[in-house]
């Protein structure tokens, strides 16, 4: 440099020694010289701190999703809930009337219309809860999962423990067409349309009473026997019921609605499972979701249902764990509540609670006490477990 100019780069640059090495060592000299001009914090969250984020997000990135919910989707419009009374020793006109709605010469006919997987048990239950008030049951069970997954024909295989229900069961089967990839709801779609024409088969009519709902979201026979004897009842209506998880030992909520009763009208009804209408009848029965008597049936359906995205670990369907997971009355997808609030986030966050509360549940169940005690209180352990 010429004498009489100053520099203002210091003479004590880590990276004066660089200058004048072969351009092919030049990058990495650099980089060395980057390096040692790093402290130990630096260090720590380059090496340590960003790597251990990225995976925190890999394990809990759905949970971070699910908590924002609130931020980024609104609450679905709210129902019109109308108040449900009952009780036995009331007449059905004082019932009818206490609804607002008239009373009838003579019943609706009620057809109970199912797409089946492999719930026998609480199918059982299901149907001793309707028998007395349903004309026909409908069941359609298909050879695949929603999944695309071979399933074996299970109530093909256990017909012989529905006997009782014979004279009244219109039954039909389906292929699955075994899509690798398919999006589930759209095998779940093909299936409910095969329902419909199940049900025109099984003879339904203009005003007979469809009740559309999974094997699991059981209305309650009192519940049935009010909507086939009222006169002026909505053409649709949801059923508000009572949300369990695992056995009637853990109740979530009460904000189960999917489940819902039609008068049905041809060319106009079809068989779906969302929401239809505003109108939503109080307390009308029970959803036990995942209530089954085998780990086997709870990992199968694990990996088999719409939602099978959520096995998002292989672990998740370890034996072990999943026992674990009923008895605490934890998530089998390690998943935040999916609610539309932060309050109703957080109020929900972890196991649910467990209750000693038998009252008000089927009454096969109960009177079949021994031989379903897997879904009462203080009974967590399932077979296979």
């Amino acid at each position: 440099m010429s004498e009489g100019y100053y520099s203002s780069k210091k003479t004590d640059d880590i990276c004066e020694d660089v200058c004048g090495q072969a351009r092919a060592a030049l990058s990495m000299s650099r980089l060395r010289c980057m390096l040692r001009g790093l402290d130990l914090r630096t260090y720590i969250l380059l090496l340590f701190v960003i790597p251990l984020g990225i995976f925190t997000l890999y394990l809990h990135g759905q949970k971070v999703s699910y908590f924002l919910r609130p931020l980024w989707e609104s609450p679905p419009k709210p129902f019109h809930e109308i108040p449900h009374y009952y009780n036995e020793n009331v007449s059905m006109e004082t019932q009818c009337k206490l609804h607002g709605w008239g009373i009838r010469e003579s019943p609706r006919r009620v057809y109970d219309a199912v797409l089946f997987s492999n719930e026998l048990d609480i199918l059982t239950i299901r149907w001793n809860e309707l028998f007395p008030y349903v004309t026909q049951f409908v069941l359609l069970e298909a050879n695949s999962t929603f999944t695309g997954l071979p399933k074996t024909l299970h109530f093909a295989s256990n017909r012989d423990r529905f006997k009782f229900i014979v004279p009244r069961l219109t039954y039909g089967r389906i292929g699955g067409r075994f899509k690798k990839g398919e999006n589930p709801f759209v095998e779940e779609a093909h299936q409910r349309v095969a329902l419909d024409l199940l049900l025109r088969k099984a003879g339904i009519e203009d005003d007979d009473l469809l009740i559309m709902s999974d094997v699991d979201e059981i209305p309650s026979a009192h519940t049935i026997n009010l909507l086939r004897w009222c006169d002026d009842i909505p053409p649709i209506l949801h059923l508000q019921l009572r949300n369990y998880m695992y056995s009637f030992e853990f109740h979530r909520d009460n904000k189960s609605w999917r489940a819902s009763v039609h008068r049905y009208k041809t060319g106009k009804t079809r068989y779906a499972h969302y929401r239809q209408t505003d109108y939503l009848l109080a307390d009308a029965g029970w959803h036990c979701s995942f209530c089954f008597r085998r780990i086997s049936e709870f990992i199968f359906k694990m990996k088999a249902y719409s939602h099978n995205d959520r096995v998002r670990f292989s672990h998740y369907l370890n034996p072990k764990r999943v026992q674990d997971v009923i008895c605490r009355g934890a998530n089998l997808f390690d998943m935040l509540p999916e609610e539309y609030t932060f309050k109703e986030i957080i109020g929900k966050m972890g196991p649910i609670p467990h209750s000693n509360s038998a009252i008000h549940l089927p009454a096969y169940l109960l009177n079949h006490a021994e031989e379903y005690k897997f879904l009462l209180p203080g009974n967590c352990k399932r077979e296979g477990g």
